[in-house]
């Protein structure tokens, strides 16, 4: 579907809106070129006195023609003058409103899709396409728009008036028109590809640029920046380049057009001329004829920067469209779980997965997790724990079986519900720039300061936050830069005390602080556990001795299960992983 529709269907609740500045731009151009029929009007009262064409109308003397045409001057000019005032109003707020629901539905569609799409599309693409190729579409609509339907009515016009002021010579001014409308349409082809690729080359550097300073930390570690530098240079020099393919082509338009448009120019003015010296038409309607030729045709030259605008604008649609047009993989269901009724028996049935076709993490497992226990995953790196997780949260669906929480399967539920019966604490703390008390609160943005400080206080993260320049107001920095890892993992605690969920998640949530930092949070933790369901995902196995059951997880198969005692005394796999750890295997 060609982009132009694409955004009409999408804008459908404001065609009303959009009729209306359209109707303004309209009349606003047909007022704009009245004046050259005054000018015509002036010159035929000046030369034909008492025999002017506003004698008609029982204005007798050259004088009272004059008086009553600049009377109607005044009126015309005024009436222009309103039109612009309102076809600049009507657009620019059109423009305002359509990028800001585009841009949110945009990021409101994108919210609800698969993690599957995020991992496939690079950051700073989707950034570029939020900013950038929103804002591009908004400077259309505030200007752009309203040439194209300037142009249109331009010619409609002038072209009627021509045939009723000289018929005869009216043809004459319109033989450039085929040339300049062929060539416009040609431009438009010629065009398309050169801005898809421009935007394409927007979204890559856009995408690099965000992920270098994401990971300027690393950059600075090992001393990249020269290197970074380069490839910056690289990514923005073929973002130049395709700007000056496209540029080198827009740039060539309006010469053109200059030339067809000299034609039709000359063409009137020495036909035209002809015609008036021969007594075959009247000064009036020549002066008229030249300077309405000059306002049909000079309008044209500024359609290659319109062009340009619109298929910059056309290719920032279809990237958004494409975006909002993209089906979620993961539908949610109409189940409701209510969080205060939920036990927490979560069942895996003959559950397997794979992120890629032919590729599989986890092969048709199947486990039971009782209501109110500590259930712990141990294996090797890539062995699938941590897909378990993923698959619980519904961020991915299973490939074959099923996940049941309490006998409900979780594609049957809604997503909003079957979400708010757990909480995640990983090893990854993600922080909101913002303050202490915010990111505390995220889970439950109405939480009290009491609740908020008794969370921090369970998390052992109140005496830290006490201690910052601004207590629970510190504005803790992007990704909470300004704290600590084991400052941003009590955080993380606490979010999930004050949440408060039936189903727990710790997904390595010791794995990259120091021994004492440990400790503390294994204090918070034991607090947190209990009577709530616990998924446990750890590499240290000392966080997970007193777990009720204990899953050894390898190539995505659960190989070994029991509780620390029962698995030791087997001697299999976790018995060895645990002397390894405990300094015992030589």
């Amino acid at each position: 579907m060609q982009p132009l529709r694409r955004l009409w269907h999408y804008a459908e609740a404001h065609r009303g809106r959009l009729l209306r500045a359209i109707m303004f731009s309209i009349l606003n151009k047909a007022f704009d070129i009245v004046p050259p029929v005054l000018i015509g009007l002036a010159v035929d009262i000046v030369v034909n006195r008492e025999g002017a064409w506003l004698s008609r109308f029982g204005f007798a003397t050259a004088r009272s023609q004059l008086i009553v045409l600049a009377a109607i001057t005044f009126i015309i000019w005024g009436l222009e003058s309103l039109f612009e005032y309102l076809q600049a109003l009507a657009w620019r707020n059109l423009a305002q409103t359509i990028q800001h629901e585009l841009r949110l539905d945009a990021y409101s569609h994108m919210q609800h899709l698969e993690m599957a799409y995020f991992e496939d599309q690079p950051t700073g693409n989707l950034l570029a396409i939020l900013n950038d190729d929103v804002n591009q579409l908004e400077r259309f609509l505030d200007m752009g728009a309203n040439e194209v339907i300037a142009v249109v009515t331009t010619v409609i016009l002038i072209g009627g008036m021509f045939f009723v002021i000289a018929p005869t010579i009216a043809w004459v001014a319109f033989v450039p028109m085929p040339i300049i409308i062929w060539g416009s349409f040609r431009f438009q082809r010629l065009m398309e590809p050169r801005y898809a690729t421009v935007r394409a080359r927007a979204g890559a550097i856009s995408s690099l640029l965000a992920n270098n300073l994401g990971g300027i930390s690393t950059i600075k570690s090992f001393t990249a920046e020269d290197r970074e530098i380069e490839r910056v240079a690289a990514e923005s020099d073929e973002y130049r380049l395709a700007n000056r393919d496209a540029i080198a082509l827009s740039s060539a338009f309006s010469p053109l057009i200059r030339v067809a448009i000299l034609v039709g120019f000359t063409a009137t003015l020495v036909w035209g001329g002809i015609l008036t010296l021969d007594d075959r038409l009247a000064v009036g309607a020549y002066s008229t004829m030249v300077f309405l030729t000059q306002r049909l045709l000079w309008p044209l030259t500024r359609l290659g920067q319109t062009f340009d605008q619109y298929q910059r604008a056309m290719a920032s649609t279809n990237r958004i469209l494409d975006v909002t047009d993209t089906p979620p993989e993961i539908v949610s269901g109409d189940g409701i779980l209510e969080r205060d009724s939920v036990q927490g028996t979560i069942e895996f049935d003959e559950v397997s997965f794979a992120y890629r076709t032919g590729y599989p993490v986890l092969h048709s497992l199947d486990l039971i997790l009782k209501p109110g226990a500590t259930t712990a995953f141990v294996g090797a790196t890539g062995s699938g724990k941590t897909t378990l997780v993923k698959l619980l949260l519904r961020l991915y669906d299973v490939s074959e079986g099923s996940i049941r929480i309490d006998g409900h399967d979780i594609r049957s539920l809604e997503l909003h519900h079957l979400r708010q019966a757990m909480a995640v604490v990983g090893q990854d703390v993600f922080l909101f720039h913002g303050s202490v008390r915010d990111n505390i609160a995220y889970g439950r943005p109405g939480a009290t300061d009491a609740e908020i400080r008794r969370a921090a206080e369970v998390a052992e993260a109140h005496a830290f936050i006490s201690d910052l320049p601004e207590g629970y107001d510190t504005i803790v920095g992007e990704r909470g830069q300004k704290l600590s890892g084991g400052q941003r993992q009590r955080l993380s605690i606490a979010r999930a005390v004050l949440v408060d969920p039936p189903i727990l998640i710790l997904d390595e949530a010791t794995s990259s602080v120091d021994n004492e930092t440990e400790a503390a949070i294994q204090r918070s933790l034991a607090r947190l556990v209990v009577d709530r369901s616990t998924i446990v995902i750890a590499h240290r196995l000392s966080t997970i001795r007193h777990a009720d059951a204990i899953h050894v997880m390898d190539a995505g198969r659960v190989i070994e299960s029991g509780t620390h005692d029962e698995l030791i005394a087997d001697g299999s796999s976790y018995a060895a992983l645990w002397r390894v750890q405990t300094g015992e295997a030589v």
